[in-house]
């Protein structure tokens, strides 16, 4: 059976909470989406009035993951493994990988029952790529689910996704041993990609400073959401690459890591409120 013909266990339409906002529909929302519910705008619309800047921290995610999986193809590795996919948003990881080379396959994985109703259609319908209906926080559920054990070989180098993800998995649920627990199953040469929300200035902006309101008003929305939002400083979001090296530039703005056209200065780079990364099993 290909991996995109698997059913998705345990999977059922009234599955979907539209009672509480999820996160991947308001990020969807953020990035100008139409796969969201009116409970999700109206939670994002508040994230939005709390912190404007929402927006373009949404986009500079999407294209350092962009970014972060042609440098990764490019390196020579030939499978991903992207947990946390969210609403398909083209480019999607199979097509950003497959611009360098159409052999690459994907396992896609997250766990709104809304994200895999799309994936047929703009995931997987292309072939080597399939879905996972799993939660980052059982990393073993998600090794041995068969559509990633008949995409990936793990005796060869993986590139994990890990892309804006960590942030909705709190302190007591232990991301770094999340990350330890999958990053274990890949051999040497692998490669986490990661980004990870702050509350922190930039350090480079003259005026850097916390906006204490704007970041409490921001976490106060996702309390009343599927996951609560957790942010993290620079030096937690560099604990999490655990085993793994990382790679210049290290742990930086997103807009930051290896970027491929102007870089944005500081007041924008202070709006942008996430951390990226990319590190490499040795």
């Amino acid at each position: 059976m290909p991996a995109a013909a698997f059913p998705l266990e345990g999977f059922a339409a009234e599955e979907i909470d539209t009672s509480r906002p999820h996160p991947a529909r308001m990020y969807d929302y953020y990035l100008g989406g139409w796969d969201n519910y009116e409970v999700d705008r109206t939670a994002a619309e508040r994230v939005i009035a709390a912190h404007p800047q929402v927006r373009l921290s949404a986009r500079a995610n999407r294209a350092f993951m962009g970014r972060a999986v042609r440098d990764a193809v490019a390196s020579g590795i030939r499978q991903i493994i992207d947990i946390g996919t969210g609403i398909p948003t083209s480019p999607n990881t199979h097509e950003l990988a497959r611009e360098l080379d159409p052999r690459v396959t994907v396992a896609y994985v997250d766990n709104d029952p809304i994200v895999a109703t799309h994936a047929g259609a703009k995931l997987t319908g292309a072939g080597g790529a399939g879905f996972a209906l799993a939660d980052v926080r059982d990393p073993e559920t998600i090794l041995r689910h068969p559509v990633v054990r008949e995409l990936i070989d793990f005796g060869e180098p993986v590139a994990l996704l890990l892309v804006a993800v960590l942030h909705f998995v709190r302190d007591e649920e232990d991301p770094a041993g999340i990350v330890a627990a999958l990053g274990d199953a890949l051999p040497a040469g692998s490669r986490l990609v990661l980004s990870h929300a702050t509350g922190e200035p930039y350090e480079g902006y003259a005026a850097g400073r916390t906006d204490h309101a704007a970041r409490d008003g921001v976490v106060d929305v996702y309390k009343n959401a599927t996951a609560t939002l957790n942010l993290r400083g620079r030096a937690a979001v560099e604990r999490l690459f655990g085993p793994f090296e990382l790679l210049d530039p290290g742990v930086v703005r997103v807009p930051l890591w290896r970027p491929d056209g102007p870089v944005p200065d500081p007041e924008e780079l202070n709006n942008t409120i996430f951390y990226g990364g990319v590190g490499r099993k040795g």
